[in-house]
This record gives structure tokens, C-alpha cells and sequence, in this order.
């Protein structure tokens, strides 16, 4: 089972990378983010002519997740909120599929420290656990200029740490240990052609599963396009 995840950074402008990147890839899951769409103009037909079924939960303008599948069986127990987080922003999606429990997570940024957004997402990790974080300074172009800004603070990553030692790993790091692997490149000041990103696309995945992962990469290629994401999907090789 080869399981993808994908922050697209609007669905509606991202929608023909999307059919190009499954036609390539031929992923069996893919979790997407950002969305941006409310759910009644979802593209629910145009993804079946891809091949998947989709279960989504959007709003306008913001946010909004979605699970896009090809495995003949679809989705079991749906889940669109977590229990005793009352949060109204569409963000959490979860789904079984192929016996696999899959949760879809599109993480509040934080914009910066000080924010209202970032006690936002201190409260949101303190309930949640997340990604959208540069687990260490390997995963961030220059650790220095960083320091501990946005997405490399102390507090984000100690929540990072608080999810993973329940008893997941960052999948990536099973089979890659250098630094320089990135998920992410702003817009600005040529970051992609430089390489200057940061690593914040995470599939963690649990220990009953660990020894089934043969593979987890990053692929470049979707941000090499125009009119890109400025995120780029990674993806979780199964051997199930």
C-alpha cells in the first residue's frame, strides 16, 4: 500500500497537478490539505475519472482536508472531528482502509510567535499532537537563521515529541538520516531553485506498522511546476 500525503494549497487551482501527479505516482491513499473548498464544490466526479473515491471536509476559503482512495472496498469509520476538541475549523479527517487506520491532519501554522495564532496552535497541540513542524535542525536550510522561529520553536517541537513517543515515528527518518531533505519552499526569494526549505510534511506511522514500511520518500517533482503548491507530497511505501 503505497499511502501519500499532499498539502495543495487550494484544491480548485492545484486540481489538474493533482490528476497529473496520481496518474504518475499511482498512489493506493492520499491525505490532502488545504483544500479550500466547502464540501458542496468539492470535485467528487472529476476525482472518480482519476480513479479514487473521496471522502472530504472542507470550508470556504481556508483549510479543509480530504482522503482520497483506489483500494475497491473505500472507507470505514469516518471521522471528522476529534471528541472533546471543539474546534470549527476543518482540519482532522480519519478514515480505515485496507484494515489501515488513516488520520488526516492539515495543522495550524502559528504565523509567529507571540500570535494569537500560535497560542492557537500551542492549544490545538496540547489536544491534538501535530505536524507542520521541523522535527530538528536537519530538517531546516539553515538552523541558524531559523533559530527558534515559527515551526522550529521549542514548544512546537516539544509537542512534535509528546505525539511521537506514544509510539510513532517519523517515517521519513526510518530510511533517511541526512539533512537537506525539504517539503517545503516559500514563494519568495527563488527558495525552490535554492533549496533553502524546511522539512514539515510528516507521515508518523505506529509501531505495529513499522516493520511493514519498505520505502518513504519526497517528491520534488509537483513543485517544479507551474503555478505549484509550495508544498510537495511525501509518501509511505506499505508492505501489507
Amino acid at each position: 500500500m503505497k499511502i501519500a500525503s499532499w498539502n495543495v494549497n487550494s484544491l480548485k487551482v492545484r486540481l489538474p497537478h493533482l490528476a497529473q501527479w496520481l496518474a504518475e505516482a499511482q498512489p493506493d491513499v492520499v491525505a490532502l490539505q488545504e483544500t479550500k473548498l466547502e464540501d458542496a464544490k468539492f470535485p467528487v466526479d472529476e476525482i472518480a475519472g482519476m480513479g479514487y473515491r473521496a471522502i472530504y471536509s472542507g470550508q470556504k476559503t481556508y483549510n479543509g482536508v480530504a482522503i482520497l482512495t483506489r483500494e475497491p472496498h473505500g472507507f470505514d469509520d469516518v471521522l471528522t472531528d476529534i471528541p472533546g476538541l471543539d474546534d470549527p475549523q476543518r482540519r482532522i479527517l480519519a478514515a480505515t482502509i485496507g484494515g489501515v487506520r488513516v488520520i488526516d491532519l492539515y495543522v495550524v501554522n502559528g504565523k509567529a510567535i507571540g500570535d494569537e495564532k500560535y497560542t492557537y496552535k500551542l492549544g490545538w497541540l496540547a489536544s491534538m499532537g501535530d505536524f507542520n513542524i521541523a522535527p530538528d535542525d536537519r530538517d531546516v536550510y539553515d538552523p541558524v537563521a531559523w533559530g527558534e522561529d515559527i515551526l522550529c520553536s521549542p514548544p512546537e517541537r516539544a509537542a512534535l515529541k509528546a505525539i511521537t513517543d506514544l509510539g510513532l515515528s517519523d517515517s521519513f527518518r526510518l530510511f533517511e538520516n541526512d539533512a537537506g531533505h525539504f517539503s517545503w519552499w516559500d514563494y519568495r526569494q527563488a527558495a525552490f531553485r535554492r533549496n533553502m526549505g524546511l522539512r514539515i510534511d510528516l507521515i508518523l506511522i505506529s509501531d505495529a506498522l513499522r516493520s511493514m514500511a519498505k520505502a518513504a520518500t519526497i517528491d520534488r517533482t509537483p513543485r517544479r511546476w507551474e503555478r505549484p503548491s509550495d508544498h510537495t507530497p511525501v509518501t509511505l511505501e506499505l508492505d501489507i
